[in-house]
């Protein structure tokens, strides 16, 4: 079994348990049917200061990209696997680009991050099929706590610009964001020159700029679009977007990658000494 099956194989197994982690406990403040059940299609809530409050717990829906219906083992329907299936026309490629993911795809996406338990990039980590939590308890700063690898990401909303100044490389870059009346929107840069967007491997380099722009239509929606402009990388800029599910009277769980890859090993075949 290749590296990117076992990731896909592993995220179907564990996504179908996490909701059996936490005692049921009611998620609070939800607006409920005339019935009693929770009514997902109420307005958005608002923070205190009047913008959509996007804090919750999402899982990927049925992506709005250029296929309407989930692809076919995809979990949730995310693009997690190939960024391309949410691009009409797939991604335009530079050449040197469209060699790598050839190369990649041929070595069954076995330096994926994911597979080797790295860091992964902004849209990795957005599009996983794992859960991720949104907390905007602050004016000046979103957090993003993901489950898979228990990543968190800050977005910065005091107002300051991205880093200028060669700032030292990240997996998820540096981000900033600004609300444009009801929408969210995150610029992000300062990437890894080595990045993989997903799990075939379409790149991202250090030359990249990311911007998403966030929207919550109603109380159980998220909807998500994120343009990637890497001038390095692709002939243009393109766009996906995707939908999250609001996940209720449940929490995120600890989850911890262990790459056990006998080469790692000290005593492994073909290492030095032995392992005690």
């Amino acid at each position: 079994m290749t590296n990117a099956v076992r990731v896909v194989v592993a995220v179907i197994l564990m996504s179908s348990a996490v909701s059996a982690q936490w005692p049921a406990y009611p998620t609070p403040g939800i607006p409920k049917n005339s019935d009693g059940t929770p009514n997902l299609n109420a307005p958005a809530p608002r923070a205190a200061d009047g913008k959509p409050d996007l804090s919750g717990l999402w899982e990927p829906g049925v992506f709005a990209g250029a296929q309407a219906e989930p692809v076919a083992g995809a979990p949730g329907g995310s693009l997690f696997g190939d960024v391309s299936r949410g691009v009409a026309g797939g991604l335009p490629l530079q050449p040197w680009a469209a060699e790598v993911v050839r190369k990649r795809k041929a070595d069954n996406s076995k330096d994926n991050p994911d597979a080797l338990c790295l860091p992964m990039g902004i849209m990795q980590n957005n599009t996983h099929p794992y859960p991720r939590k949104i907390v905007q308890g602050n004016a000046h700063v979103i957090v993003i706590l993901y489950e898979i690898q228990g990543a968190v990401r800050q977005i910065f909303m005091d107002g300051r610009s991205l880093p200028n100044n060669d700032p030292q490389p990240f997996w998820s870059g540096y981000s900033v964001g600004r609300w444009e009346g009801d929408t969210l929107v995150v610029e992000s840069s300062g990437f890894r020159d080595d990045g993989w967007l997903d799990t075939v491997g379409n790149p991202l380099t250090g030359a990249g700029k990311m911007t998403e722009r966030f929207r919550r239509p109603n109380f159980g929606t998220l909807e998500t679009e994120v343009t990637v402009d890497d001038p390095k990388t692709y002939t243009k800029p393109f766009t996906v977007k995707f939908k999250y599910r609001l996940m209720l009277d449940t929490e995120l769980i600890e989850h911890v990658c262990l790459d056990r890859s006998s080469q790692h090993y000290v005593g492994a075949s073909g290492a030095s000494g032995g392992a005690k």
